[in-house]
């Protein structure tokens, strides 16, 4: 304590040491720092987008298969193995086009099947193992009418070669048909499908692309009304997505993430969160200098909100992404790992290259104005017709969230009666020739769905014990209702590998099929193979894998749950300190993700609509979606509601009414999250264009679930 005198005393006191000013959120000084140095944050950027592509092009990207869980991935392990090297069948119909004409004693029919022969064992680095009616027992490649004849072939090559392969074959089958008008002389099989599938899926995604970026541009032309704002964010988006694309070369060579479908992903989701990130920030930027706020402080307030809620945002998305790896599916992990890079560095570079090149453009990010447009757009206005609607909510909140929510609820009911199988046959349009071709093929020689496999390894695979259990299998399949015949046993590898072929009932995903997958794996196998020491089995196809696939996503789809929704909580009670804010926006998702699944259950599943979108219904939905969709959708909408509370938390903070917050910051922000919402639903409709079935239902699914 001071001396009385000292107080007293006329001299003048120092004046104290100046407080430290107070630091700003991570979020702020990071984006601050960026605005003040403009370009070498953007130098910054530019590096990490040319150096991963360098990087990428060093390390190169490996294409590791996926393989599926339980027995089914099991088996696919063995086959994938060097040296193990399965033949891939395929066959030529050979049929008359004319209604009751035989084919046995048709000159030009044997005739035709005589050239199809000679033109592919003529071709012995495309074709081997030729076999038609007329080679030694091929008496069963005739039909039971008498109308079409067969020849089989085995593709040469390895496995990653047979669409190219193929392709020989393919041309001389061609030149026999232009030979032969009247006879209908078509090839099918797994070689021509995967070509066939892969040049429709390559000419899409061309199409998709070349459509996406000029639909967003025109969309974000009608929200901002100026060129070089709009140019912004697609700008942002792609060398998001090229950066992400280059950095999962770096994981691709220890997960099987550098696929198609993997990349494709990323294109989507990296276009959609790297266009609303920027769209968030940019509009909140122009709406404080609307205001008449100086370009440095706009910077600092948006910084401070709109960069704060997309990194909570991209949390968010990431967190949810992540629980895909809890499900112990290859290609979960791998889309996994991509999806949650490209939005990492999309939210880098919301806060880094984003508020820099908005500090050197200044008042130029509104140049280039579109005419009727421009003028209206550049002051970033309140939504008069949300803020209205809002009001009208908050006077009667329980009669307008109760018709709502039993509005979701309805939509969501058919969801409880889904079917998950894969798509088969019906993955591409009927109208493909290929697919025409098999299902001739089908109709002429029914057979079912494609055997499934009974992979053996172990020790003298070709002595008189695995001999004896082939035969005793032979034997049960011929009495079992559930099995079909022939039973067929193939060694490969140089007999480091036995494939025994064991048709089953049913179409191969329904119910029957998967009885019989059961009375294999459990009754017949452990009888006869079972008995025999010093071997191993397992079961792969169709079948099987569908079965393993959705067994193993039941088994670990509470963990996903619990995993995402766990997490997702404390995000947002540590964001908001709130617990009524997580449980509502959880309930709320949860909702809105329900009713996505009931859209999609009725058009896919059951047909409603198909004549429009261009597909044929097969009864069921892609296993793999629903997941996908609840992971990336739940983390998606996150971005919408903290995007709006976070408005509304301004309100209150100013000393508004909780019903004045709500309706203003739903008029302050329910504009801009509609614009992103109406680009991302257009950029997936795209993609229910498309032919395959499974880019149709991915399309779909999102845009209507954003909706």
């Amino acid at each position: 304590m001071e001396h009385p005198s000292a107080l007293l005393s006329t001299e003048p006191r120092p004046a104290p040491p100046p407080r430290p000013a107070r630091r700003g959120p991570v979020v702020e000084r990071i984006a601050g720092w960026s605005a003040r140095h403009g370009w070498l944050a953007l130098a910054g950027w530019l590096t990490l987008v040319i150096g991963s592509v360098v990087i990428s092009g060093f390390v190169g990207t490996a294409n590791l298969n996926s393989y599926d869980p339980g027995q089914a991935g099991q088996a696919e392990r063995v086959l994938g193995r060097p040296g193990v090297v399965q033949p891939t069948t395929e066959t030529v119909l050979v049929q008359a086009r004319a209604p009751g004409r035989a084919i046995a004693g048709d000159p030009e029919a044997m005739q035709a099947v005589r050239q199809v022969a000679a033109a592919l064992a003529a071709m012995p680095a495309v074709a081997t193992d030729v076999r038609s009616p007329l080679s030694p027992g091929g008496h069963g490649l005739i039909s039971r009418d008498g109308r079409s004849a067969l020849v089989t072939f085995n593709v040469a090559g390895s496995q990653n070669n047979v669409g190219q392969t193929v392709a020989g074959a393919l041309r001389a089958v061609a030149v026999v048909q232009a030979r032969h008008p009247d006879l209908l002389v078509a090839e099918s099989g797994g070689a021509s499908v995967n070509r066939a599938l892969n040049d429709i899926v390559t000419h899409d995604f061309r199409r998709a692309e070349v459509t996406s970026v000029p639909v967003t541009l025109v969309l974000l032309l009608c929200v901002f009304g100026a060129l070089i704002a709009a140019g912004i964010p697609l700008l942002l988006a792609g060398s998001a997505v090229v950066t992400a694309i280059a950095l999962v070369a770096i994981p691709s060579h220890w997960l099987p993430a550098g696929g198609e479908q993997t990349s494709a992903v990323i294109l989507l989701i990296g276009m959609a969160v790297g266009v609303d990130y920027s769209l968030f920030y940019l509009r909140r930027e122009r709406e404080e200098r609307a205001a008449g706020r100086s370009k440095p402080a706009a910077l600092r307030i948006a910084a401070a909100t709109s960069g704060r809620a997309i990194v909570v945002s991209g949390l968010t998305v990431m967190i949810s992404l992540s629980g895909l790896f809890l499900t112990g599916v290859d290609v979960f992990s791998g889309v996994a790992v991509g999806t949650i890079t490209v939005v990492g560095v999309a939210v880098l570079g919301s806060v880094t290259a984003l508020p820099a090149l908005l500090s050197l453009l200044g008042s130029w990010v509104d140049r280039g104005r579109v005419p009727f447009l421009g003028r209206r757009r550049t002051a970033a206005r309140r939504s008069r017709l949300w803020e209205a609607l809002a009001r009208r909510v908050v006077a009667r909140p329980a009669l307008t969230g109760g018709v709502a929510a039993l509005a979701l609820v309805a939509l969501a009911a058919p969801a409880l009666g889904t079917r998950l199988a894969n798509p088969g046959l019906h993955d591409l349009p009927s109208s493909a020739p290929v697919i025409q071709n098999l299902l001739a093929t089908e109709r002429a020689f029914p057979g079912g769905p494609a055997p499934e496999q009974v992979v053996v390894t172990g020790q003298d695979l070709s002595g008189p014990a695995v001999r004896h259990a082939v035969a005793a299998l032979q034997g049960r399949a011929a009495t079992s209702p559930a099995l079909r015949q022939p039973v067929t046993a193939t060694l490969l590898g140089h007999g480091q590998v036995l494939v025994v072929s064991v048709p089953l009932v049913g179409d191969g995903t329904d119910a029957t099929s998967n009885h019989a997958l059961a009375t294999l794996r459990d009754q017949v196998l452990p009888a006869t193979l079972g008995r025999v020491s010093g071997i191993g089995y397992a079961v792969t196809g169709i079948t099987a894998a569908n079965h393993d696939f959705l067994a193993q996503l039941d088994s670990r789809l509470p963990f996903v749950f619990m995993f995402v929704l766990g997490l997702a909580f404390l995000v947002l009670m540590v964001t908001f300190r709130s617990v009524t804010i997580p449980l509502v926006s959880i309930v709320l998702n949860l909702l809105s993700i329900g009713a996505a699944y009931g859209l999609l259950t009725l058009v896919f599943q059951h047909g409603f609509g198909h004549e429009v979108l261009g597909f044929s219904p097969y009864g069921a939905v892609i296993p793999w979606l629903p997941l996908f969709m609840f992971v990336f959708l739940f983390g998606l909408s996150m971005d919408y509601h903290v995007f709006i509370l976070s408005r509304i938390r301004e309100h209150r903070a100013l000393g508004h009414t909780t019903a004045e917050a709500v309706s203003g910051g739903i008029g302050a922000s329910a504009g801009v999250v509609t614009s992103a919402a109406v680009i991302m639903v257009s950029v997936f409709s795209i993609f229910g264009s498309l032919s395959e079935i499974e880019f149709k239902m991915f399309g779909v699914a999102m845009s209507s679930a954003i909706l």
